[in-house]
């Protein structure tokens, strides 16, 4: 092999780096990628080191320090290695300088099977004997040959085993175990933790898979290994993609470095939450699970819209509460303040209330082109982003709003999700993800939203608006009996979540109009979504003798969701009787629904409950009308199940599933 197909050569080696000072000591290795023609700039390179050892230290301890980064500026992966005589500080867990220190980038768009040597050379990291070797070694050749792997340290006379493939391990008799590993560059501590991790099970005498999520790529687990599982181990710095895989599984949930620290530790505790998880029907160890790919397209479809959504969620929240405090100080004329920019008062109250609606309505700008990157992040990750977010931004401009946001969004996640599996010549698919996508994706993108679907999409738009505003008498009330009905119905499923994304989406068009009627909308759904666990706390208290004593303990803990607006307060008492539950929360939900929209009650936070009751328009009628639900909801419990015959005592504890039989 070339030395340009090297991941490190001899003049990336430095056996006695001197200074001992960390920055001057990354300067120094970076400056030989650079005469090497692996890095083209140097300050912007070391920029970039910088801002990845801001996220979290990068010692290992054991005197190990790997500093890393993706960068535009680094043209293909490559690693430099030093050596330091004093020792450097990488802030290791045990306090140990390092005295080995792989500085190792990659491009932005680097290729599987450069980063694939990257990640076994993580791996090996955690072997003393491969350490070691490199500690003892005593030209730069063999540090270079030992790091690619040409001659990895043995026992004389006994070579390297052959890595067993994950699906041919043998299962141990232990416990099972499943484990995520991922860091945000995704290339050393992703792989790093994982190879502890395994080390962790083999001395504990569990069996393990572990998932990377890493530059590498990543290999999902099989559904059958995780259906089979005993405890899950999440180690990662950023979120672990399809998490909903491992619902209901004991989990471990902790950040990257402590699955490569305290490996041991994060495996007993695993071990100790399966032995102590009730115990689950036995199910064949080869029972298929639906896999992502099999996922019917209108549950992808919500889980995308659903990705965009939560991300919009706190510059809605930010932005409405600031955009209310402003109204608050300064009365609904501060929308017309000019900019604060040059003109702001320390000492005028005028002042600071035109600050805080400014700068709310500043977050508020971001509320459609965060929608839209997200919705297309969720589709094709991060190399949809620029896409998603310029689509979200011209729909903005030429006035399609939410719906043109989610348009864009998945336009750009559709068509990013395509090019990424284009077949480009070597010399290109390095620059793929960091130029030809954005390029060619963004102008697309734009120009379907600017030409084609802009206009007819901000038509809609107008249209909507329009009707949200002119909303008024039977037909808000109509609404918000519509409106409660789904945020009862399914209490934070699909139902309730097309409810509430319609109402968030809608907060866009309130711009700074008092009474917007998207305003007394979001208000509805708020007091909907907070009666079905109000009411059946409410129902525990009043008859307690009803409820077994499990539910009378979920009722403790349903007064404080359903002041928060946590809808799914409500859920365990909709698994135990659906048929005398559900119909409760929907009838109380629609009366709380409809008496606020008849009131004309208004908010400007997607979320809070009572906690934001201050910033409510019409406060005092609010409450009366999740008063009035809740009653409504604890009322039809109460005389739903006080028909039903008695139920013995003992059924609770002679039902497998630990619920009270429904007597018809």
């Amino acid at each position: 092999m070339s030395d340009n197909g090297r991941l490190i050569t001899p003049a990336l080696v430095d056996l006695y780096l001197a200074p001992d000072d960390k920055t001057e000591a990354l300067r120094a290795l970076a400056q030989r990628l650079a005469a090497d023609g692996r890095v083209t700039d140097l300050d912007g390179f070391l920029a970039d080191v910088a801002a990845r050892e801001a996220q979290a230290p990068t010692g290992l301890g054991d005197g190990i320090g790997i500093p890393h980064c993706r960068s535009a500026h680094v043209t293909r992966p490559s690693l430099a290695f030093g050596r330091s005589t004093r020792g450097l500080d990488f802030a290791a867990p045990d306090g140990r300088p390092a005295d080995l220190v792989f500085l190792i980038a990659a491009p932005d768009g680097a290729d599987d099977a450069h980063l694939q040597i990257l990640a076994a050379l993580a791996r090996r990291l955690m072997d003393p004997e491969f350490t070691g070797a490199l500690r003892s070694a005593t030209d730069p050749g063999t540090v270079a040959a030992l790091v690619n792997g040409e001659d990895a340290p043995a026992a004389p006379g006994a070579p390297e085993p052959a890595a067993t493939p994950e699906a041919a391990k043998p299962a141990a008799a232990g416990p099972r175990l499943v484990a995520v590993t991922s860091c945000p560059t995704g290339i050393a501590h992703t792989y790093m933790a994982a190879q502890a991790l395994e080390q962790a099970a083999a001395r504990a005498g569990a069996d393990i898979r572990v998932e990377t999520q890493g530059s590498a790529g990543s290999t999902p687990l099989d559904p059958a290994v995780i259906a089979a599982a005993d405890a899950v181990i999440l180690a990662h710095d950023v979120e672990v993609r399809d998490r909903a895989r491992f619902a209901g599984k004991p989990t471990v949930d902790v950040g990257v470095k402590a699955g490569v620290n305290r490996a041991d530790e994060l495996v007993a505790e695993a071990v100790a939450l399966a032995a102590a998880a009730p115990a689950r029907t036995a199910e064949p160890a080869t029972a298929p699970v639906p896999a992502q790919r099999q996922e019917h397209w209108a549950r992808r479809l919500r889980g995308y819209l659903m990705t965009g959504v939560s991300y919009m969620i706190p510059f809605v929240a930010a932005g409405g509460l600031l955009i209310a405090l402003g109204f608050a100080l300064g009365g609904y004329r501060i929308s017309s303040a000019p900019s604060v920019v040059g003109h702001f008062d320390w000492a005028s109250q005028h002042s600071w209330a035109a600050l805080l609606f400014q700068t709310g309505a500043a977050a508020f700008g971001f509320l459609v082109p965060i929608l839209a990157g997200f919705i297309a992040y969720a589709i094709a990750d991060r190399a949809a982003l620029a896409a998603g977010i310029v689509g979200g931004a011209v729909s903005v401009t030429v006035g399609a709003g939410f719906l043109g946001g989610i348009a864009a969004g998945l336009i750009a996640g559709l068509l990013v999700r395509w090019m990424v599996g284009w077949k480009v010549p070597r010399g290109i698919a390095g620059i793929m993800p960091v130029v030809v996508i954005p390029l060619l994706s963004v102008a697309v993108v734009g120009f379907l939203m600017f030409v084609v679907l802009g206009s007819p999409i901000a038509s809609a738009m107008s249209a909507l608006t329009d009707w949200l505003n002119g909303l008024s008498g039977t037909n808000a009330i109509l609404l918000g009996l519509l409106l409660g009905a789904m945020m009862a119905f399914d209490m934070g499923g699909p139902l309730n979540k097309v409810a509430y994304t319609f109402a968030a989406g809608a907060l866009t068009t309130a711009g700074s109009v008092p009474d917007a009627g998207s305003l007394k909308v979001m208000a509805a759904v708020m007091a909907a979504g907070m009666t079905p666990p109000l009411g059946l706390a409410l129902a525990t208290t009043v008859r307690r003798r009803l409820f077994t004593r499990e539910e009378r303990e979920n009722g403790k803990a349903a007064w404080v969701l359903g002041a928060s607006f946590i809808t799914e307060g409500a859920i365990p008492f909709a698994a135990a009787d659906p048929l005398r539950v559900i119909p409760s929360a929907i009838a109380g939900s629609m009366v709380a629904g409809g008496l606020t929209m008849a009131f004309g009650s208004t908010l400007r936070a997607p979320h809070g409950g009572i906690w934001v009751l201050p910033l409510i328009g019409s406060p005092m009628l609010y409450l009366v009308a999740i008063a009035a639900g809740t009653v409504v909801t604890a009322g039809l419990v109460i005389l739903l199940k006080g028909l039903r015959r008695p139920v013995p005592a003992a059924a609770p504890e002679t039902e497998p599933s630990g619920k009270v039989l429904a007597a018809a």
